[in-house]
């Protein structure tokens, strides 16, 4: 039996999810809240399914079992309108900015505005050179084509994109992965001010503790095809032998005690 519908505060809620290739189980009735407002990390050893969870939100893998609940809504036995409808609110940054190599930066914006919508070419035009704006890159990047890019700018080009229809959501997957120090920095940096502005939620997988720290209210670890959360202090001192590894080995008291 499926529990009652999250209240208003919780943007995502997650109840005996299972997912799973064949017989090899890789969550196991996992259990999950994502708070509005807040920027929740995602973090787990290889072969934890970080990746899979997030797709299994968004509705690219359907998991063997269980609910997931997005702004109230279950999207379990959703149609492909409400499930149309409720992917309006939300944006995804995925890996290496996944932007299309044959349209400039601004087409790539513009692919959201041009499926959902029947907006003219000028306010699309308008659209994608604000979020190039907002997002920290040169106006002329709007005729670029991605290969004409650097790595970060190829990340604030996706998350340009991503944030096309002015998502209450925000899912990142892997944000600076790929990135020199120097850049990941600034794109967490971005990150941050965006949601406090905006007033995002963001469901964010990464491995960089970096980004964690600077980034996150809250961290979920993906450990024994389950979940554990809590602040980035707290886990520290979990007693879980990979956890304690993460965040209390080498390179994360390096990362943490700075």
């Amino acid at each position: 039996m499926a529990d009652a519908a999250p209240p208003d505060d919780v943007a995502i809620r997650i109840r005996g999810l299972v997912n799973a290739f064949g017989t090899k189980v890789i969550h196991d009735h996992l259990d999950l809240d994502v708070k509005r407002g807040e920027v929740l990390g995602v973090v787990g050893g290889s072969g934890t399914g970080k990746s899979v969870l997030m797709r299994s939100i968004v509705g690219l893998s359907r998991p063997r079992e269980g609910d997931i609940w997005v702004f109230g809504e279950n999207t379990r036995d959703m149609d492909a309108r409400a499930m149309r409808s409720l992917q309006l609110r939300w944006g995804v940054l995925f890996q290496e900015g996944a932007l299309f190599s044959s349209m400039t930066v601004a087409q790539n914006i513009q692919v959201p505005l041009r499926r959902y919508t029947a907006m003219s070419e000028s306010l699309m035009d308008e659209i994608a050179a604000m979020k190039i704006a907002l997002v920290g890159l040169p106006d002329d990047t709007a005729t670029k084509y991605p290969a004409e890019l650097s790595g970060g700018m190829k990340k604030r080009a996706g998350l340009a994109r991503a944030l096309a229809m002015d998502p209450e959501l925000l899912f990142l997957d892997e944000p600076t992965a790929g990135l020199d120090p120097i850049s990941a920095t600034h794109f967490d940096e971005l990150v941050r001010d965006l949601q406090k502005s905006l007033n995002l939620t963001v469901f964010m997988v990464t491995h960089d503790i970096d980004t964690l720290r600077a980034t996150t209210d809250r961290i979920a670890v993906l450990v024994n095809k389950k979940i554990k959360v809590g602040t980035i202090h707290a886990l520290r001192h979990d007693p879980d032998p990979w956890i304690q590894e993460y965040f209390a080995g080498v390179r994360g008291r390096a990362a943490l005690d700075t």
